[in-house]
């Protein structure tokens, strides 16, 4: 939450370890964005109504501008929960380091309709034209997810409504439900309470089966409190997704000192070695905050990095006009490609060369068509990318790369993010996925641009300004620190122009 000119991240942390364990809302505060101060938790387990375990949940900046917190607690070796509140023990501290939990809780127990064990991660509250507060809390029925609504006059009052904002079949458990409004008239960022015209909005699911998340777009029905997605959106495991790669648990906060609406998921680790994480003495990070905003189609959203990344950049480093023919690749040297920002154009002079798209992959994933027709497989028109965090000799690298097919009345254009060959390090637990999805973008200039920010373990990538995005884990072994090397490369037969390429080298935020 941003509050009195401070940012507020709250996080799930483990204070004694690096694994799922010990849960606290960890707490850092920012003037930017980027540079943080670590704080003590504000909540951790100390009630009989979060005893055991203190989950996930939202803030909201109540009238009088006072901030408030809901979260999930859990109360029994049964991992029964419920919806609990914290609020600031005093105002007057600009970090407000100290949370009180009153002895009222818990706001909200589930009802004999509700699966206890799945009933968590209450939402941003908005109000209603009726002045009534409203929440939605993750669940499920039948295996479909659920977003249960609750309304009340007062915040300390929580009533079931009779139906759910939304629900979906056969898409299991939705955690860290998200539901904002975006505008139709540009890029700015709306409140949760929002009630003027010109809107649409967004329902966002994590899906823990399958670890990813995805979201629709679609219109509020505020008199029947019902969330209605358009029919070009895909309500299930197909939908459209924040990122097609390793990001969970994200959540908005709308930003009133730059009236935007901000977006930051959780990129936890697929190394997978057997105390790994103890080791290293951590697990996970937080991927790039992100502004997030409606396509001028109205048909998914866009996201970018916040503006305030590019106060990290260091030496540059430009390229413009660079042939790429069929099997080449040309380094970007002068920079430090173990932790840059990258911004690239590519263009090409017709279309002709793209492949036919196999009717058989209509059914599967994108990142299975990813995994059949990799960097390496020659193509038309593609593939062409960026190698990131490479060996010089490209034993390791992880390639972002775009390749154009024909299919039967237009051109798909499949973007990936491989880590197949990502590291020499192998055993059988770790995971090197392929990462993919389809960027629904026009060709008629025949251009397209991808940013990549290359950070040691990741590499978090924007296709097409933002239209899809994908964040890789990476742990390479020869690709570090003044090892790591930066391509950019063509395997199709159509010659391909880098029309500008700026990289960067960035910074070390500050923390404490």
């Amino acid at each position: 939450m941003y509050y009195n000119g401070v940012y507020h991240l709250f996080y799930q942390y483990n204070p004694k370890g690096s694994t799922m364990n010990n849960i606290v809302w960890a707490h850092s505060v920012s003037k930017d964005l980027i540079n943080w101060i670590n704080l003590e938790p504000a909540i951790y387990p100390s009630k009989p109504f979060d005893k055991y375990g203190t989950w996930s949940g939202s803030a909201t900046i109540l009238p009088g501008n006072k901030p408030i917190i809901l979260y999930t607690g859990v109360v029994d070796a049964n991992m029964t929960q419920v919806q609990n509140y914290a609020v600031p023990a005093n105002l007057s501290d600009p970090y407000l380091r100290e949370w009180n939990k009153p002895d009222n809780n818990p706001l909200i127990v589930p009802d004999i309709s509700i699966t206890k064990t799945q009933f968590r991660d209450p939402t941003t509250a908005w109000m209603g034209k009726d002045g009534h507060w409203r929440i939605v809390v993750g669940s499920s029925r039948n295996r479909g997810g659920l977003a249960i609504l609750y309304r009340s006059r007062n915040f300390m009052k929580w009533i079931k409504a009779e139906h759910p904002l939304h629900s979906s079949a056969k898409t299991g458990n939705w955690e860290c439900p998200d539901f904002f409004p975006v505008s139709l008239q540009g890029s700015n960022g709306l409140d949760a309470s929002y009630n003027g015209k010109y809107v649409k909005y967004v329902l966002k699911n994590s899906l823990p089966v399958a670890a990813f998340e995805y979201y629709t777009i679609g219109t509020y029905d505020a008199k029947q409190d019902r969330y209605i997605p358009d029919n070009t959106s895909v309500d299930g495991w197909k939908g459209l997704r924040l990122d097609y790669g390793i990001f969970y648990a994200s959540k908005s906060f709308y930003d009133p000192s730059k009236d935007r609406r901000i977006v930051w998921g959780w990129s936890y680790e697929l190394d997978g070695l057997p105390n790994n994480e103890n080791n290293k003495g951590w697990a996970g990070i937080q991927a790039i905050p992100r502004k997030v905003w409606l396509d001028f189609s109205g048909k998914q959203l866009v996201q970018w990095p916040i503006e305030e990344l590019k106060t990290l950049r260091k030496q540059n480093v430009r390229l413009s006009n660079k042939r790429l023919d069929n099997g080449e690749k040309i380094e970007v040297k002068g920079i430090t490609a173990s932790q840059a920002d990258v911004e690239v154009t590519f263009s090409f002079s017709s279309l002709d060369k793209a492949e036919p798209f196999d009717p058989s992959w209509a059914d599967l994933y994108a990142q299975d068509v990813c995994a059949i027709k990799g960097s390496t497989v020659p193509g038309g028109l593609g593939p062409f990318g960026l190698a990131t965090l490479a060996s010089q000799n490209l034993e390791e690298y992880t390639p972002v790369f775009f390749r154009v097919f024909k299919a039967q009345e237009n051109f798909k254009v499949l973007m990936c993010s491989d880590a197949t060959r990502s590291t020499t390090q192998h055993y059988n637990a770790m995971c090197k996925p392929s990462f993919a999805g389809y960027v629904d973008v026009d060709l008629v200039d025949k251009k397209l641009s991808l940013r990549s920010l290359i950070d040691n373990s990741v590499v978090e990538s924007f296709g097409a300004g933002g239209k899809l995005c994908i964040t890789s884990r990476a742990y390479p072994t020869l690709a570090i620190h003044d090892k790591a090397h930066l391509f950019a490369f063509n395997n199709g037969t159509e010659m391909i122009t880098i029309e500008t390429l700026d990289a960067w080298s960035m910074d070390t935020p500050k923390i404490n």
